[in-house]
Parts: structure tokens; C-alpha cells; sequence
């Protein structure tokens, strides 16, 4: 199987983290937090990383330039995820295999999950794998629609969600494994159809499946390697969760 590439998203500025910092250079137990996420990533086969910058763009750069396997592309405007993984298309070029997606702001990513979703996407040749979680605390997180067959319909984002699909307990972790060209021909057809004007990466898991791509979603990862760092309270249970492993 040809080596997985990893877009990792870093250009937010988390406002609310109450900082100049970029979010992603908070520290978790003596490290930024986006090395946790390239850690798990290199640990899953991953050869080459792609760290998408925008905010305070520098200080990621100085930060993690000294890795060797680490490659930068800058995101000029905030339009959302669909927007900064396609700033990533020039670094990934013409790269025929796996495309890991991650954040770089959820620093208790396991290698053993990103592995799981990895074969998933190989095994069956799929287009995308969607990585997802169970839990019971799913407010304002993306649910996993399924048919009575279980097979993958769609995401579905909490305030588009009606009553039954507030009730799924499948979400959306934020990681995805697809196929690079399937990745890069799906991002060409997103339209920025909310109330944001953003480009939303959750699109393309439909544009594919509607284009008859096999589309999956892999329930391989614990709730807590979705928790993203948003506040200064999320960064403290991020450590106490590291603390405990």
C-alpha cells in the first residue's frame, strides 16, 4: 500500500482560548498539542505531513519546521475546513493513495484508531472513511445518519438535525481517511450552501456518495480522541485524560 499522507488542520486561531497563541501551540503536558496529533499520525504510517497554516502562521512554522517529515500550506481566508485542506492540494499533488484529515487541536488521537480507519479506506477501496464515536453527550457534535441496513447516508450537523437525529449517539470525530484523488475532485464541487458562506469537508462524504464512490463510516476511535481544544477548561481535561493513560 503506498504510505498515507496527513493534511492537519492548524490555521484556526481559537478565540476562545483567550490568547495570541495559536490554538494548536498550547501546551498539554509540556508539548503543543498539534504534536500529539503528528505523534499518532507517524505512528499509523504516515510518511509525510502536511500542517495547514493560517492564523499567526509564523509561530506555527518556527515551531514545528525542525521536522523533517512536516511540509506547510497556508490557508489565506478562513471558508472553513472543505477550504483549508484544498490549500493542501499544491503539497499532496498528484498523490494516488490514503489522505488522512485531522485536526490539530485533538491531541488524545490514538495511532491504533488512525491504523483501524487506514485499513478500512485500503480494504475496500473507499473513496472516504468517515472516523466516528459513541456517546451519550453529543450535543453539537455532526451525527452519523445510517439506513436499517446500517450503511452510511450522510452527516448531519446539529442545527440541521430534526428530534430522531438529535438522538443518534454515532458522531462525527473530525478524522477521515480518503482516497487522495477522490479527496481532491470532491473539494472542486463544494459550494458554500450555509449561513457561514464556509466550505464544509463534511460535504464531500455526500458529493462521493452521491457520484456512487463507496462512502463508510468506521466507528473506530473512544470519545475522548474527538475532544477538540477550544478552551483553556478543554486543555485542562485533555491533560487529566493524558495524566490517567
Amino acid at each position: 500500500m503506498t504510505a498515507p499522507v496527513a493534511i492537519v488542520l492548524a490555521a484556526g486561531q481559537g478565540k476562545r482560548m483567550k490568547s495570541d497563541l495559536p490554538k494548536v501551540l498550547h501546551r498539554a503536558c509540556g508539548r503543543p498539542i498539534v504534536e500529539y496529533v503528528l505523534d499518532a499520525a507517524r505512528a499509523a504510517g504516515v510518511k509525510r505531513l502536511v500542517v495547514i497554516v493560517g492564523h499567526q502562521a509564523e509561530l506555527v512554522r518556527d515551531a514545528l519546521g525542525r521536522h523533517a517529515d512536516v511540509e506547510f500550506a497556508r490557508q489565506e481566508r478562513q471558508l472553513g475546513t472543505g477550504d483549508a485542506v484544498k490549500a493542501a492540494q499544491s503539497a499532496v499533488g498528484n498523490h494516488d493513495g490514503p489522505v488522512l484529515v485531522l485536526a490539530g487541536d485533538t491531541p488524545l488521537l490514538r495511532s491504533e484508531s488512525l491504523r483501524t480507519l487506514l485499513n478500512e479506506q485500503s480494504s475496500r477501496q473507499a473513496a472516504c472513511v468517515v472516523g466516528t464515536a459513541m456517546t451519550e453527550q453529543n450535543e453539537g457534535l455532526g451525527r452519523i445518519v445510517r439506513d436499517a441496513d446500517g450503511t452510511f447516508e450522510r452527516i448531519v450537523e446539529e442545527k440541521d438535525a430534526n428530534a430522531r437525529q438529535k438522538l443518534i449517539r454515532e458522531i462525527n470525530t473530525g478524522c477521515y481517511a480518503f482516497h487522495g484523488p477522490a479527496l481532491f475532485a470532491a473539494l472542486e464541487e463544494l459550494s458554500p450552501q450555509n449561513q457561514q458562506g464556509e466550505y464544509y469537508l463534511t460535504d464531500c462524504a455526500d458529493i462521493l456518495r452521491r457520484a456512487g464512490k463507496t462512502v463508510l463510516a468506521c466507528c473506530c476511535f473512544d470519545i475522548a480522541e474527538a475532544l477538540g481544544v477550544n478552551t483553556l477548561e478543554q486543555l485542562a481535561e485533555v491533560e487529566r485524560v493524558m495524566l490517567s493513560r
